[in-house]
C-alpha cells in the first residue's frame, strides 16, 4: 500500500504524448515540482537523468520507476505518467515503456526511498494491476488503483 498523499490528480498524466526518454523524464519532472515546493522542474529532472545514468530504470513489461532523493523536501513525492505509445527507456526486458511513476525522497530518507520503491515494484508485478492502470480512463480511477479505499468493517454494516 502506497502513502495517501505521495500522488495527487494533478500529478497524473494519462495519454502523455512524450516520444523520447528525455521528453518523458522532462514530462514526469513538471509533474513531481508541481507536487513540491521545494526543487525546480529542471532540478528534478537532472536528479532523475543521474539515477538513469548509473542504470536504468525500466523494470520491464513496460513499467520504469525514476526516482531520485533530493534536498528540499519534507516527505516523499510521487508522479505518475501512462504513455500513449511506449518509448525506448533501456528496460532490462528491452521492451518499449508505457508506465512511469515518478518518485523523490527526502534525501535522507534511505530507508522510505527502499521501502516505497520496493512497494511500487510489487504493485507493477501484478499484471493485474497494469492492465487496470493501461485501462484507466481518468485520474480517478487511477487514484483509486494506488490508493484503494479500506475495506468497510464488516461488523459496522450491522450497526
Amino acid at each position: 500500500m502506497l502513502p495517501e498523499d505521495l500522488l495527487q490528480p494533478d500529478q497524473i498524466s494519462l495519454g502523455d504524448d512524450a516520444g523520447s526518454k528525455k521528453r518523458a523524464l522532462e514530462h514526469l519532472s513538471e509533474l513531481l515540482a508541481s507536487g513540491t515546493n521545494a526543487p525546480s522542474a529542471e532540478a528534478i529532472y537532472e536528479k532523475l537523468l543521474e539515477r538513469e545514468r548509473l542504470g536504468s530504470t525500466g523494470m520491464g513489461q513496460g513499467i520504469a520507476l525514476p526516482h531520485a532523493r533530493i534536498k528540499g523536501i519534507s516527505k516523499p513525492v510521487g508522479a505518475f505518467i501512462h504513455l500513449r505509445q511506449g518509448i525506448d527507456f533501456d528496460a532490462m526486458d528491452n521492451k518499449p515503456v508505457d508506465l512511469l511513476f515518478g518518485l523523490l525522497v527526502p534525501e535522507q530518507a534511505t530507508d522510505i526511498h527502499l521501502e516505497l520503491l520496493a512497494s511500487l515494484a510489487r504493485l507493477f508485478s501484478k499484471p493485474q494491476i497494469c492492465a487496470q492502470v493501461r485501462q484507466a480512463e481518468n485520474t480517478a480511477q487511477i487514484m483509486h488503483i494506488f490508493n484503494p479505499p479500506p475495506l468497510a468493517d464488516a461488523a459496522s454494516d450491522h450497526s
